[in-house]
């Protein structure tokens, strides 16, 4: 038995490590797809800077630990970038952060390319109009509306 036990261990560790880097991943980038739904809901409506945005977004980009497998570097790395609404009322937002692969998986994901520290750049991008077609004026006219 313990022969067994000695060759499964390893074995069974080694398919842990590499299930739990795209979960890690995969939460990264789920956080971040929600953060950019929100931001550009908050976009269309407010009235507010870019740095209040930004720091809408980094509020909920807490959620993502301050590990290097969810995300290398920190608050000061996250990339936070919106643009409209324009006349169309389109807002797009884009987000992007690192992430510095588990050792095992660290030859292959240098194949899918890294940056020159070892890091995957992950990226999410969001775009659309929010606003229906058929509701007339700016959200200015609704406000003095209705406020």
């Amino acid at each position: 038995m313990s022969v067994e036990a000695a060759l499964l261990l390893p074995v069974v560790l080694a398919l842990v490590a590499l299930l739990a880097q795209p979960a890690c991943v995969l939460y990264t980038r789920a956080v971040m797809a929600a953060t950019a739904g929100e931001l550009a809901r908050l976009a269309l409506t407010d009235r507010g800077s870019g740095d209040e945005l930004r720091d809408y977004a980094l509020r909920r980009l807490r959620a993502v630990p301050d590990l290097a497998v969810f995300h290398e570097g920190g608050e000061r790395d996250w990339e936070v970038e919106v643009t409209g609404p324009d006349e169309a009322g389109v807002v797009t937002v884009a987000l992007s952060g690192r992430v510095r692969p588990l050792p095992l998986l660290g030859s292959l994901v240098a194949a899918l390319g890294t940056s020159g520290d070892g890091t995957v750049e992950l990226g999410v991008e969001t775009s659309g109009r929010l606003r229906a077609e058929w509701i007339g004026g700016s959200y200015d006219d609704w406000v003095e509306m209705w406020g």
